[in-house]
């Protein structure tokens, strides 16, 4: 159903924080002149986040039968003339370097790698729908004051990806994609704030030179009409953006709204027909024809980096247990169960748990509690403990478990942290 003006708000009662500060604060990334502006890099508390989500992904993606792949950042300049991006979206993107009379690029996009990996070999109907997933650079030429944080970087990690299908594929292929991402930001915990349907702009002109769009109506109409179908029979409600197609297609564009209340797209979901066209991509068919496969482009959660700000913005610190940089602090009540916490952790590690050990010279328990207060499990060791070899584990809200075996306790932590399992 179109909703033209609709608008989901967020819950008034959740507070959201600015992630460049509560960002620097918890350590989680930070930025440098001499590195640049629009530039930010990684502390260890963030690349564990980062990781986490990346991990999720790559996981998500290969049960749903995703082929990860690696391309360049760089490419020839021809690449992009061929794809329409040096013609249509130039101003975005740096200037060529000359390195040896070739022209390369820093990519803006990597659908064009994607459209050569599927050109390079023969390919079958039998071997559509072929589903190629990346996490890779993209780099985009962001004036100064246009850039902030983590929402709007001029080096991007992008969760991309690219379905190369038959046309009756298309719809099935684009709601599976939709499945995944809502699924994602239930396990994230974030919410949506609108879907959009981007369409092209209403005196829209196709395929001729200065136009915005390459292609023809024909094709655009098409693919328009498997997103607003694939929409509808998820029955979520949408607004229909006209203007906002990107050069080569419709797109789904799934909002977020950040702690100053301006909206993001996150995750996009793109019916292309026009790159397969441009790039000469066939496949053969059952009827021994060649034919032209549909190209649908596909981000779960879109860039990391924005994907992190808008972690940070929701939880103020306190992720989901999967995605929390420490999982679990051991603490030991004295220098006495020391020894015994280190062990503990150890056997922590050894389950794929991120841990750390407030030891006891570090301050009293209450102050190494409300010092940790992020981590959603605090295990603690007292004389007791020790000796029967038991851990007490105290959550993040306060709720308590009773002392249990070690390795009891520490299988049913890693089971709460596991993002297909957890309760957020």
């Amino acid at each position: 159903m179109s909703c033209r003006g609709l608008s989901v708000p967020l819950n008034e009662e959740i507070t959201m924080y600015d992630h460049r500060k509560l960002g620097r604060e918890l350590g989680l990334f930070d930025s440098d002149p001499l590195i640049g502006a629009g530039l930010p890099y990684w502390l260890p508390a963030g690349a564990a986040v980062r990781h986490a989500l990346e991990s999720y992904v790559a996981d998500v993606e290969r049960r749903a039968g995703y082929q990860q792949v690696y391309s360049p950042v760089l490419g020839k300049k021809a690449l992009y003339e061929i794809s329409g991006h040096w013609e249509k979206y130039s101003a975005d993107m740096y200037p060529p370097m000359d390195m040896g009379g070739e022209e390369l690029v820093l990519r803006p996009s990597i659908c064009p790698h994607h459209a050569l990996i599927f050109r390079s070999r023969a390919r079958s109907y039998r071997d559509l729908p072929l589903r190629l997933s990346e996490l890779g650079g993209q780099y985009r030429s962001e004036l100064s004051g246009a850039i902030g944080g983590l929402s709007r970087v001029r080096a991007m990690q992008l969760n991309d990806a690219h379905i190369f299908c038959r046309l009756d594929q298309v719809a099935e292929e684009a709601q599976g994609a939709l499945s995944l991402i809502r699924a994602a930001y239930s396990a994230m915990g974030i919410s949506v704030a609108r879907y959009d349907l981007a369409l092209p702009a209403a005196d829209a002109v196709f395929g001729s030179p200065g136009s915005k769009y390459v292609g023809d109506a024909a094709s655009w109409s098409a693919a328009a009409e498997l997103l607003r179908g694939v929409l509808d029979d998820a029955g979520v409600e949408y607004v229909e953006a006209p203007g906002e197609a990107a050069f080569y297609g419709p797109k789904i564009d799934v909002q977020v709204v950040d702690s100053a209340g301006r909206e993001f797209s996150l995750s996009t979901i793109q019916v292309d027909f026009n790159q397969p066209e441009r790039f000469g991509l066939e496949y053969m068919g059952a009827d021994g024809n060649k034919h032209r496969p549909v190209m649908v482009h596909r981000a779960i959660v879109g860039s990391i980096e924005r994907a992190m700000a808008q972690l940070i913005e929701v939880h103020g610190g306190a992720f989901p247990a999967w995605l929390a940089p420490v999982q679990v602090v051991v603490l030991p009540i004295s220098d006495d169960e020391g020894k015994l916490a280190v062990e503990v952790a150890r056997r922590a590690a050894d389950r794929g748990l991120r841990v750390e050990v407030a030891h006891a010279d570090e301050g009293s328990l209450g102050a190494r509690i409300r010092e940790n207060r992020y981590a959603p499990y605090q295990a603690v060791i007292g004389a007791r403990e020790a000796a029967e070899g038991l851990l007490a584990v105290r959550e993040r809200d306060g709720a308590r478990w009773d002392p249990a075996p070690i390795g009891d306790v520490l299988d049913r932590i890693a089971r709460a942290a596991d993002p297909r399992l957890a309760e957020l």
